[in-house]
């Protein structure tokens, strides 16, 4: 299943991207898994989601902790903690 990745403010800029089209594997199923793969994938992705406590997601335009499932996402973002003011 290819899915949109999509990365926002320092994720993006560590990534070196803002986004990429990936094919995980079938045993990828949660969002953390998709950044355990990604970590293992690049030293880039090594770099930008080593910590979990600074990363946010977003499936398909709808927040979700990083334990949802992945199953049938088109669009996968990955960001900081929002903050308002």
């Amino acid at each position: 299943m290819a899915i949109d990745l999509l990365y926002f403010a320092w994720v993006r800029e560590a990534m070196g991207r803002a986004g990429e089209r990936v094919t995980p594997p079938a045993t990828v199923g949660t969002v953390a898994d998709l950044i355990d793969w990604l970590v293992a994938r690049d030293p880039a992705g090594a770099a930008a989601l080593s910590d979990r406590g600074r990363l946010r997601a977003a499936v398909d335009q709808a927040f979700v902790a990083l334990d949802a499932p992945i199953a049938g996402a088109r669009e996968i973002a990955l960001f900081p903690p929002v903050t308002g003011g």
